[in-house]
């Protein structure tokens, strides 16, 4: 029976998780979506890299939202439980509190396993594989970021200004610059000009104009009636190079070691190559693995704050006032969970007190809990 009683509860809870989980997330989602919009109209990218870019974000998401919609589900399904007369039926059955604290701890302690699997693998690799979309698209839709009477600089080395455009995308009094080097720039003038598909590329082509080439100080230019500006084969100012959260964990580890000459099982640290793996970078690799191995253990110490609940009974008259504590103080867990990662530093040794954190307040509720249970069964 007891079995039934327990895998009942964490049935309801995981229900209500999973739907306030991924309900939440789609919604932070769609949000986040429509601000990729940009990565289209503003720096002329296919619509294909739109999509995939947006859907491989959404693990991100569900690793930030976790903790939160953790804490709301369980604390409202055992607030529930309480205020329902259905946990009564648990201590008729012979089930103690400390029965069903361990049950539930355990459970916690498996979902930051499943944390630490989501934030340290397949986060990182959903975003690295996101920005290879980036780094390997090109500018497809050049005609969609020109705006009327701004400088438009998405493409890298090219600012593109014109002072009107019509419905069918045709462009009035435009200028452009070209930059090839910091002694060498293109400037080009035109009355008028519009963008045209050649070869599975887009070509500006430009009426009326004048194009003024300097080169190591030197002066040429020529008019013309009609000339093409190929715009094949050019990169976008986005940035596309590897960050931090997208390296992969094994990686970060190991540059860790190289960074600061350990050596950890003979694990070999010389073939690593990771592009931000440099000793001013080494702050920001230790937060990086903290907020992927060390967080998700705030999981097991948030459910035994929840389960504070279940040490007074829904009759007690400060019962209202009780659970608002609870709940405000498994808020600030929350936060101050995120607020370490400041306290970060770039000895590895002077953070172990951080790291412990988690495991120290586990200790200490723990013996809250014995002490105050046992002198329940003495009275």
């Amino acid at each position: 029976m007891k079995k039934i009683l327990f895998r009942k509860l964490l049935l309801d809870c995981l229900t209500f998780f999973f739907i306030a989980l991924l309900s939440a997330s789609i919604i932070i989602w769609v949000f986040q979506a429509v601000n990729f919009l940009d990565i289209m109209i503003e720096d002329g990218r296919d619509y294909l890299v739109y999509i995939n870019y947006s859907l491989l974000n959404f693990p991100k998401i569900l690793s930030k939202v976790l903790p939160f919609v953790f804490f709301f589900s369980f604390f409202y399904i055992i607030s529930k439980y309480e205020l329902n007369n259905e946990l009564i039926i648990f201590w008729n059955f012979g089930v103690n509190k400390f029965q069903l604290i361990n049950f539930l701890f355990k459970f916690s302690i498996f979902l930051a396993l499943l944390q630490i699997l989501l934030s340290a693998f397949i986060v990182p690799k959903s975003l690295d594989t996101a920005r290879s979309f980036l780094r390997s698209s090109s500018v497809n839709f050049l005609e969609n970021f020109i705006k009327e009477k701004k400088f438009n600089d998405t493409i890298k080395g090219v600012t593109i200004y014109s002072d009107s455009k019509d419905d069918n995308g045709n462009l009035k009094n435009i200028y452009l610059k070209k930059d090839d080097n910091k002694d060498s720039f293109q400037i080009t003038y035109a009355k008028k000009g519009n963008f045209i598909k050649s070869n599975n590329s887009q070509i500006l082509v430009l009426y009326e104009g004048e194009t003024i080439n300097v080169v190591n100080n030197k002066i040429t230019n020529f008019k013309f009636s009609k000339s093409d500006f190929n715009l094949k084969n050019l990169k976008t100012n986005t940035t596309t190079y590897i960050k931090t959260q997208e390296v992969s964990s094994i990686k970060l580890f190991k540059c860790f070691l190289r960074l600061n000459n350990y050596r950890f099982f003979n694990i070999d640290t010389k073939d690593i190559i990771v592009e931000n793996c440099k000793s001013e970078n080494l702050n920001n690799i230790i937060k990086e693995l903290y907020k992927r191995f060390i967080i998700p253990f705030y999981l097991p110490t948030l459910m035994l704050i929840i389960l504070f609940l279940i040490l007074r009974s829904k009759e007690s008259i400060d019962y209202f006032n009780y659970r608002i504590f609870i709940f405000i103080l498994g808020l600030l867990l929350i936060i101050s969970s995120e607020m370490t990662l400041r306290f970060i530093q770039d000895d590895f040794l002077k953070n172990m007190k951080i790291f412990s954190l988690p495991l120290i307040i586990i200790s200490c509720i723990y013996i809250i809990f014995y002490y105050y249970l046992n002198r329940l069964q003495k009275k």
